[in-house]
């Protein structure tokens, strides 16, 4: 033990990250446990190492006694001073006592100790490494599946993806790459245990982050997110700067950002709603893409009554009341959706409301007539062409 031993515990310490001074307490604890193993001494004993030549030397320690009752352990003061005059009662006497033939015996029970310090040692680094990934983005490579998980590559460790985390709408194959979220990181008996998920909705915020530097640099800020993971999410975004589109920013130029996250979630859609803190506003930008006639607010309940034209009701609610309740989960506020007619019944849409929801059926339907006379016109032009 020597060069060689340096060497290696500096190699350690470059490849793995584990630092010299744990390897070599390791090895000392090793030392002093085959010692007292292999060759049947049970005082106290302790390794002194030298880490700039590697030599070390096995110590027997005795406390300066009075009157000396177990001499394994103990040393009288006189026996003391003969050695060194200044040794006074509670000292610790220390004595070499390094076998000539400590053998292959006592290195091998030192190799155990150490690998299994190493290990220890090794996995507290990967613990403290992915603790700080905790509520982060990684890319791993599926390597295997059972009933209960499916186990994701992340480099240095192996991670779990429950069934419950994962979307209806994929199907995972060994080797595909795939990003996940990393929803708990713990410290267990067999090493760093890692959790991470593909429905949580912080793999939809981290997605975002990567895709649209507004969101990265702080510019646009996500306030909150609602997801049914594989179906439909909806994000509600703000900027300060009111130069800044925050919606804009995340759907971008022919909406090359959300449909890059769109395809990395196997075609979930994305609703991107611009925040508010007025309710009203909140609540009927979240019903999107539906078109709202008025939001009732109840601060007291914190609930909301909408109303929407008639022929936009399902569209307002949604398959299976999905919108309605993605929107809900959304602004934190309770919807009940109503359809004008049934508003008009119940006498909650005034006059005004009346005039302006008729106002933009009118503009709706015009806009239609427009975009379908388009249509008309462009066939009779390419008919004439020909």
């Amino acid at each position: 033990m020597s060069n060689d031993l340096l060497e290696a515990l500096v190699a350690l310490e470059r490849d793995k990250g584990i630092k010299k001074e744990i390897i070599i307490e390791a090895l000392e604890a090793a030392l002093i446990s085959a010692y007292k193993r292999n060759f049947n001494q049970a005082q106290n004993v302790r390794v002194d190492m030298n880490e700039t030549t590697g030599q070390f030397k096995v110590l027997a320690q005795k406390e300066i006694v009075e009157e000396v009752q177990d001499p394994r352990l103990q040393l009288s003061l006189e026996d003391a001073k003969k050695i060194n005059p200044q040794y006074e009662l509670g000292d610790v006497f220390e004595e070499e006592v390094t076998p000539r033939n400590f053998g292959r015996i006592a290195a091998q029970t030192a190799k155990q100790v150490v690998t299994q310090r190493v290990r220890e040692a090794e996995r507290g680094v990967i613990y403290n490494e992915f603790i700080d990934r905790e509520e982060d983005i990684m890319t791993g490579i599926v390597q295997r599946q059972d009933h209960r998980f499916i186990y994701v590559d992340l480099g240095r460790v192996e991670a779990l993806l429950p069934t419950t985390e994962q979307m209806p709408n994929e199907t995972y194959h060994t080797h595909d790459r795939i990003k996940v979220y990393i929803t708990k990181v713990e410290n267990t008996s067999k090493g760093p245990s890692v959790m991470v998920s593909r429905t949580h909705p912080g793999l939809l915020k981290r997605l975002f982050e990567l895709e649209v530097p507004e969101i990265y640099d702080g510019t646009v800020e996500i306030k909150s997110i609602s997801r049914e993971a594989g179906e439909r999410s909806k994000i509600a975004v703000y900027a300060e700067d009111p130069e800044v589109d925050p919606v804009g920013s995340c759907v971008g130029q022919k909406g090359t950002r959300v449909q890059a996250i769109v395809d990395e979630l196997k075609g979930e859609k994305i609703d991107i709603v611009r925040w508010s803190e007025d309710p009203v506003e909140y609540v009927a930008n979240s019903l999107s893409p539906s078109k709202v006639v008025d939001v009732l607010v109840n601060e007291a309940d914190k609930a909301t009554t909408v109303i929407v034209p008639d022929y936009q009701l399902s569209l307002a609610i949604g398959k299976r009341g999905q919108n309605a309740r993605l929107a809900a989960k959304l602004t934190g506020w309770k919807i009940d959706i109503k359809s004008e007619t049934e508003a008009n019944e119940l006498g909650l849409l005034d006059e005004a409301g009346a005039i302006q929801s008729q106002a933009q059926a009118d503009t709706d339907r015009d806009e239609i007539y427009e975009e379908e006379a388009q249509t008309e016109s462009r066939v009779l032009l390419d008919l004439d062409e020909e």
